[in-house]
């Protein structure tokens, strides 16, 4: 563990306050008197290590984040964040609840291989929020203090990402569609019995076997625990290719960070699953006829290397009514992806009036009584409004689907 008296930092040289990392634009700046630096940038390539060997690191060779780095526990989800200076974290980042320890030095960790600095401010990160809760109709109106930038917090979330290159032995069988002429006897509209022809079709099955290769490059696995693997897989891309650089420390100034949950064995058992979807396909084009069937397969994964690196992420939490949610912007593209809770009354009142639009088309006949229609309609009503109570729960949770897409 480092001394508090080793630690070092990223002084502003005009006032002496600390700089923070200006996300879009490769810039250390001072809040206070707006001075600027250029990032430390890294000269050398984001390397990528060999699978086995990383098993046989001494954990001697663990070092923290950075030498600033400092971390905080949350109590309530177990979250460990660590922060560069002079970020603080009254609250938690991934369930918002208070945080009332007081950080600590970082503990020494498996330094990430590579980082996506954050492109996007927290700014223009709320105007994608802001967007993003104007299409969620059935929320609560209180989401709308979501978007306060307080609320919205930066974070680096821990991935690793896996090359492999994959042999595959199968058996499986071909299908060849052939086609055959049956007549058949039909009533007519007539009803008189008449004689017609139709085609058929048929499958043809062969056994077969065969072997399918394959390499992958970068399969992506998120290393956290405590965000909806979902709607992280949903905030792709995040265009590797072009904004992933060597790691620095002074990427962090400014932003928190997790260190990886899921353990590397843990997180290439994943990405085994992301890759046997590609090897299916290969082995059904490999297969080929006009159907296929796999019926077994077996995969031999080899040259295996990998990466950790820190992807940033914009993240609102809160709790309604004992509930957790949390809202995720990609600070490299700006997609947004979150869970929200539905509003009863504002549900309740849409089918309210679409029923009683339908009641009074079906009642108010020339002739009606008023009376009689206004109790039929007052009757459908509180009949209505009493199901939507009883089924609410599944109600809900068929129209939070329907907002996922």
């Amino acid at each position: 563990m480092i001394a508090r008296s080793d630690v070092n930092k990223y002084p502003c040289p005009s006032c002496g306050a600390l700089l923070k990392f200006t996300p879009g634009k490769d810039l250390l700046k001072c809040d206070y008197c707006g001075h600027e630096d250029e990032a430390i940038q890294a000269t050398e390539e984001v390397e990528e290590y060999s699978y086995e060997q990383y098993f046989n690191v001494d954990q001697s060779e663990l070092v923290q984040l950075s030498n600033t780095a400092l971390e905080i526990s949350c109590d309530r989800c177990g979250a460990s964040i660590t922060f560069e200076p002079p970020q603080t974290s009254g609250k938690c980042t991934f369930c918002a609840a208070d945080i009332v320890c007081q950080p600590t030095i970082a503990n020494p960790t498996l330094v990430p291989e590579g980082i996506v600095p954050f492109a996007i401010g927290r700014q223009e990160a709320r105007k994608h929020l802001m967007n993003w809760l104007r299409g969620q109709w059935l929320a609560p109106n209180q989401l709308k203090n979501l978007a306060q930038p307080e609320r919205i917090k930066g974070v680096y979330l821990p991935f690793w990402t896996y090359d492999s290159y994959s042999i595959t032995d199968y058996t499986g069988k071909r299908g060849t569609y052939y086609y055959t002429t049956e007549t058949c006897t039909t009533t007519n509209e007539e009803g008189e019995e008449e004689e017609t022809t139709r085609e058929v079709r048929h499958t043809s099955w062969s056994p077969t076997s065969g072997r399918v290769k394959r390499f992958f490059d970068d399969v992506l696995v998120a290393a956290t625990e405590l965000v909806n693997n979902q709607r992280l897989d949903a905030l792709e891309p995040w265009n590797l290719d072009t904004s992933l650089r060597p790691y620095e420390p002074s990427y962090l100034a400014g932003f928190e960070a997790q260190c990886p949950q899921m353990q590397l064995k843990e997180g290439f058992e994943l990405a085994k699953k992301v890759m046997e979807i590609e090897i299916k396909q290969d082995i059904k084009n490999n297969i080929g006829g006009d159907t296929q069937e796999i019926c077994s397969f077996s995969t031999a994964y080899s040259a295996i290397t990998f990466k950790h690196i820190l992807l940033p992420v914009w993240l609102t939490s809160y709790r309604y009514k004992n509930q957790q949610y949390q809202v995720l912007i990609n600070a490299n593209t700006g997609e947004v992806q979150g869970d929200h809770p539905i509003c009863f009354w504002k549900v309740a009142i849409t089918i309210e009036i679409l029923v009683g639009i339908i009641t009074i088309l079906i009642l108010l006949r020339p002739g009606s009584n008023i009376i009689n229609v206004l109790f039929v309609f007052i009757l459908i009503e509180l009949i209505t409004l009493f199901i939507i109570k009883i089924f609410w729960h599944y109600l809900s949770n068929f129209l939070q689907l329907l907002s996922d897409f």
